[in-house]
């Protein structure tokens, strides 16, 4: 299952506090031709968003500071930037985790640790509209 150059260029931000998998989501990410950004926390990643402007962003939930439910629900409140799909990462699996990533507006969520597959079809499905719905805006 490869995405092939549908991702080439993409800009990917992903925040998370583990520095395991920042890397390994750079990595995979990277070999798709994908531009990453990573960021420790959601105030690091408050401030890359606005310099780097990405088409998607996956966002770790458990994080020191400003958790991955604030970080999202700050992000769709901008509105220079609610319309850049999220998608929530975390080692839980809840159906409660789900539905708040949800509420704060979350397009997709997905379980740590997760597949180099899971991670760019997750890519591929969320960029290709995310970057219609942005050139259209």
């Amino acid at each position: 299952m490869t995405q092939g150059k549908e991702l080439a260029g993409l800009k990917v931000m992903v925040i998370d506090d583990s520095n395991t998998i920042r890397r390994s989501a750079e990595i995979f990410l990277g070999q798709a031709g994908c531009r990453v950004f990573v960021a420790e926390d959601g105030f690091d990643a408050l401030a890359k968003v606005a310099d780097n402007d990405p088409d998607l962003i996956f966002c770790d939930i458990l994080m020191p500071r400003l958790d991955g439910y604030q970080t999202c629900a700050l992000i769709k409140k901008s509105p220079r930037f609610h319309d850049i799909p999220v998608i929530m990462l975390s080692s839980k699996d809840g159906l409660f985790d789900r539905a708040r990533g949800r509420m704060v507006g979350s397009d997709q969520y997905l379980t740590k640790p997760f597949a180099k597959d899971t991670l760019l079809a997750a890519v591929a499905q969320y960029a290709r509209r995310g970057v219609a719905v942005r050139a259209a805006g």
